[in-house]
C-alpha cells in the first residue's frame, strides 16, 4: 500500500479530519488548541515567555491522548507538523463555529 503525499493544506485537512472523528480526542484537541492560544495570550500580555515553554507540552499532551487512548492512529504531526498545526487551529475555529461537530455521531 502507498502511503499518501499531501502537497498542500487544502489537500491535507480532509485527511486531517478522517484522523480525528472520536468524540473524546476532538474534545481533547480542542481543550489543547484553546489552552495553547491562551497561553501565548498570557505570554504576550504580561511579558513572561516562561509561559511559552508549555505552549508544545500542553498542545501535544492533549492532542496524543487523544489519538493513543480514542482514536488508536498515530498523529500526523510526525510526517506533516506544519499542516498538523495549521489543521489542529482550523478544527479548533471550525468546531467553535459550529461549521464541525465535536460528535460526528448526533443526528442533525
Amino acid at each position: 500500500m502507498t502511503e499518501q503525499k499531501f502537497k498542500s493544506l487544502k489537500e491535507f485537512y480532509p485527511f486531517y479530519l478522517s484522523e480525528h472523528r472520536n468524540l473524546t480526542s476532538r474534545i481533547l484537541h480542542f481543550i489543547g488548541t484553546g489552552l495553547v492560544i491562551l497561553l501565548f495570550i498570557t505570554a504576550m500580555l504580561f511579558h513572561n515567555f516562561q509561559f511559552l515553554i508549555a505552549i508544545p507540552f500542553v498542545g501535544y499532551g492533549f492532542a496524543w491522548v487523544g489519538h493513543y487512548f480514542f482514536e488508536r492512529n498515530k498523529p500526523a504531526t510526525f510526517k506533516y507538523p506544519l499542516f498538523s498545526l495549521a489543521s489542529d487551529f482550523i478544527l479548533f475555529w471550525d468546531l467553535l463555529s459550529g461549521k464541525q461537530a465535536f460528535n460526528l455521531n448526533e443526528k442533525d
